[in-house]
């Protein structure tokens, strides 16, 4: 018995196995690890596909977004190449944080997004940008295409997690942000990535 395409017999992995959708740069699947609720950091693991605990939080904050990663990105040499200062990026699937006016507290689904904008964040001496995005379907972020038509507010929270969650007490923060940027960089910054991945994974992007 033939089964119907597509149907995966095996779980893909959210990685390699999954697309970061037809209409990227602009818009573009995420897959997500963490929520607004958790107080661990879960990541998924590189090998098997699977979500594990990385860490407790190390600070008292939770992220103000969901949180995730690009399927078939990859920060490498093309990436780093749009950050002053740095040679290269953390090797990681290119994070994504998600907004969405509706709750959502599942980890490992895949929603559509639309990008928005992003940060630009240097953690030890890599580039480890951070994509802003808004739920694609979502009718109270509709009109939501750059990241100037946020609430500032947001902006902020976004910006302050990302340069304070990895800092513990009586340790320097190896982390910087240089800048917040609108969604043509952001896009930009979502093709290198798409790239690096062809160029280290092989492959196309669908």
């Amino acid at each position: 018995m033939a089964f119907p395409a597509p149907f995966y017999r095996w779980r893909p992995h959210p990685w390699h196995g999954l697309s970061p959708g037809p209409e990227a740069p602009d818009v573009v699947n995420a897959f997500i690890e963490i929520t607004p609720y958790d107080v661990v950091k879960y990541e998924v693991d590189k090998e098997t596909g699977y979500l594990k605990v990385d860490r407790p939080q190390s600070g008292s904050s939770s992220p103000p977004a969901l949180y995730g990663f690009i399927p078939r990105t990859f920060c490498g040499t093309q990436v780093a190449a749009l950050t002053d200062g740095v040679d290269k990026a953390d090797g990681d699937p290119l994070d994504i944080c998600v907004l969405s006016e509706r709750p959502i507290n599942k980890t490992e689904v895949i929603m559509k997004t639309r990008v928005v904008g992003g940060i630009q964040m240097i953690d030890d001496d890599e580039a480890d940008d951070k994509i802003i995005a808004v739920l694609a379907e979502d009718p109270v972020w509709a009109d939501t295409r750059d990241i100037a038509d946020l609430p500032r507010s947001m902006v902020d929270r976004l910006v302050h997690y990302f340069a304070s969650y990895k800092t513990l007490p009586g340790r320097e923060s190896r982390v910087s942000i240089p800048q917040v940027y609108g969604s043509e960089h952001a896009q930009r910054v979502v093709s290198a990535s798409m790239a690096d991945y062809r160029d280290t994974f092989g492959g196309d992007d669908r």
